[in-house]
């Protein structure tokens, strides 16, 4: 419970970029007046020591109101918990990024890391542990595609979008993971809009605006978070649009996220350069399904020794479905709770650790609410999709809201069966199947359900 409070204290204080990387990962155990954090490698303790702990430290002592005096970074020494730092050369980059001796890096890896500080690749950031769904698939195939095809103008650039939290930055380091595994030498900077601002500007003051242009226009892979926080940083964006250029014309890979699709940019960032972020592919990120959600709940919890009940991942899942980030969150809480009152996770325990977000989600998504969405996107009186007529123009929108409320709330089937004029739970259960084959089968109705879904979930 204090680590899982210290998270969220952590995750206000942070940036996202930050919290995701290097926050999350930790598992803690206390011991005392000591709180231990353990991280998957040295190079790891080593940076969340110099940058981190003694926010964490200051934390921890206020949550705990003075009883937790001491905080202790540590390697995680359970089986399959250390990445072999010899054999993962992204790790080699933060060791790179957190001044750790040269020593440390081996020879084949030293030569290509000099110029490639930005290079803080996550090792957990990789295809094998990202959890694939109708929501990502597309995303995931086309970058394991980018892999085989480096720099090949049909996906140069490729442009991951969609909202926070949704595996964007995941999927983009997973490529340059799986490069380093393939090519150790290959040059691959990894960083955050911000942080280029920041690294240009810098060198502007320095006097060494030539080195940067050298050590980002010389890259094999470039991958840039968040591009559309470079709006309003005209000097940057100047520097930015000729690396863009210099890095497409020697057929090397760019991939970049956002928030927002590119034509939506317009008017944000330099119209020259929104019009180039479209010359190659740009892919959607949707917030995952249920099934997905549920998945990626297993595979956290299996990751992380925690025996989750799939009855367990289930509710959560119910319960959550902004994003993984909020999914995690809250699995982390739970884990937080069950071990703090030293039981097993049951539904009990989950129900404990998540009152904040049920109450929340009481007030936000309901049945009756998402009727009356519905029934505002199609034009339809709200009293049609609890009616008894069966025309098409209101027995899709009635059946695409008996899904969206299956998805998006806890209610059984019979509890929706009821909310929809008193319907059987058999018709509910035919409306979710019969929304699942649409969405595959009617490009016209999934783009229906997504629009939906982006409402009822803003």
């Amino acid at each position: 419970m204090l680590w899982a409070e210290c998270l969220v204290r952590l995750r206000q204080e942070l940036s996202d970029n930050v919290f995701a990387m290097w926050i999350r990962p930790l598992h803690a155990e206390q011991s005392g007046e000591t709180l231990k954090l353990f991280a998957p490698n040295p190079y790891w303790t080593n940076y969340i020591q110099k940058n981190h702990l003694e926010l964490i430290s200051i934390l921890v002592e206020q949550i705990s109101q003075g009883q937790i005096r001491h905080v202790e970074v540590l390697v995680d020494s359970r089986p399959g918990a250390i990445v072999n730092v010899q054999s993962t050369p992204a790790t080699t980059t933060a060791a790179l990024s957190s001044n750790v001796p040269a020593t440390k890096v081996t020879s084949q890896q030293e030569a290509p890391a000099k110029n490639a500080k930005k290079r803080q690749l996550n090792p957990l950031f990789t295809f094998s542990l990202f959890v694939e769904g109708r929501s990502n698939q597309m995303a995931a195939e086309t970058c394991r595609k980018v892999l085989t095809q480096l720099g090949a103008p049909q996906h140069n650039p490729l442009f991951l979008y969609g909202p926070t939290g949704l595996g964007k930055t995941h999927l983009m380091q997973a490529v340059g993971n799986a490069l380093l595994q393939v090519r150790p030498n290959a040059r691959v900077m990894y960083m955050t809009a911000e942080s280029f601002v920041q690294d240009f500007v810098s060198s502007l003051q320095r006097g060494k605006v030539e080195e940067f242009k050298k050590n980002c226009r010389s890259l094999d892979l470039m991958l840039v978070d968040d591009i559309h926080l470079l709006a309003g940083k005209e000097a940057s964006l100047v520097e930015f649009f000729y690396t863009f250029n210099a890095l497409l014309d020697e057929s090397k890979q760019i991939i970049l996220t956002s928030d927002r699709y590119p034509k939506e940019m317009k008017g944000l960032l330099d119209d020259r350069l929104v019009s180039r972020f479209s010359w190659g592919l740009s892919v959607g990120i949707e917030p995952p399904d249920i099934e997905t959600r549920i998945e990626i709940l297993l595979k956290k919890a299996e990751s992380n020794h925690v025996d989750l009940p799939r009855n367990c991942a289930l509710f959560i899942a119910q319960q959550v479905v902004a994003n993984v980030r909020e999914l995690e969150g809250a699995l982390n809480k739970v884990v937080a709770i069950a071990r703090f009152k030293g039981t097993p996770i049951d539904l009990d325990v989950v129900r404990e650790s998540l009152k904040d977000v049920l109450a929340i989600r009481a007030r936000t998504i309901s049945v009756e609410n998402i009727q009356r969405v519905v029934s505002e996107y199609f034009r339809i009186p709200l009293k049609e999709l609890t009616g008894p007529k069966r025309t098409r123009i209101y027995a899709r929108p009635r059946q695409l809201a008996m899904g969206l409320a299956r998805e998006l709330t806890g209610d059984s089937f019979p509890e929706i069966g009821m909310a929809f004029g008193g319907r059987d739970h058999s018709t509910v259960m035919h409306a979710c199947e019969k929304v699942q084959s649409l969405r595959d089968e009617d490009p016209t109705f999934n783009e229906d359900y997504k629009n939906l879904m982006r409402l009822l979930q803003s």
